[in-house]
């Protein structure tokens, strides 16, 4: 399993009103794959440059492709823009790959969006998910990181303190906070606009 396997186990797992935006989880998600990357040796940081390393396959479809999107001409892309390129759309993707491989199971079609019903039963236990939570329990600072990053999981009483993210990966993490951040203003700006475009017509 991948860090973005674990992910969107988790993801799925909170309650309703903690869910991550799927806007934002895709972005965490192609975070998540960018360390992961950087943790095989198929990817290295130049500053916040992602440098590709040797195509070697990882097993896992969803990662793979993520290996052959990387762009392999200098100047090379940051880890920003390989965000905004990656995530559009990985979150579905994530959670119907899921599906397809029996690690998620639900006993009736039930959807909100691309998302699950918000009931934690709606899901069948796994040990797939235990794992993946018993890595959230264990504080480890990638999964909390990224979790943190979505803007909508509380890790405030979870301890970080005893495991840090080397640099690099904190780059990819603060990468992953400022585009969620960036999505959420995005988001907000409309809200607004739209807002304001309603009271025009009623005035």
């Amino acid at each position: 399993m991948t860090t973005a396997h674990d992910l969107t186990l988790v993801a799925l797992g909170t309650p309703h009103e903690q869910y991550a935006e799927p806007g934002g989880l895709s972005l965490a998600l192609a975070g998540a794959e960018a360390i992961d990357l950087l943790g095989s040796g198929a990817l290295a940081l130049d500053g916040d440059r992602m440098v590709p390393g040797p195509q070697r396959p990882e097993g896992e479809t969803l990662l793979d492709r993520a290996a052959a999107a990387l762009v392999r001409r200098e100047p090379y892309e940051t880890v920003e823009h390989w965000l905004w390129r990656r995530g559009p759309g990985l979150a579905a993707a994530y959670v119907d790959e899921l599906e397809r491989s029996a690690l998620l199971a639900r006993p009736r079609p039930k959807r909100h969006g691309f998302w699950p019903k918000p009931a934690r039963t709606d899901w069948a236990d796994s040990p797939a998910r235990r794992d993946a939570e018993a890595r959230v329990a264990s504080c480890e600072p990638v999964l909390v990181g990224l979790l943190a990053a979505t803007n909508r999981q509380d890790t405030s009483a979870w301890n970080r303190e005893d495991g840090q993210a080397d640099d690099a990966v904190t780059t990819v993490l603060a990468a992953v906070g400022e585009a969620v951040t960036q999505l959420e203003a995005a988001r907000l700006r409309r809200a607004i606009e739209n807002d304001a475009f309603d009271n025009i017509w009623r005035a």
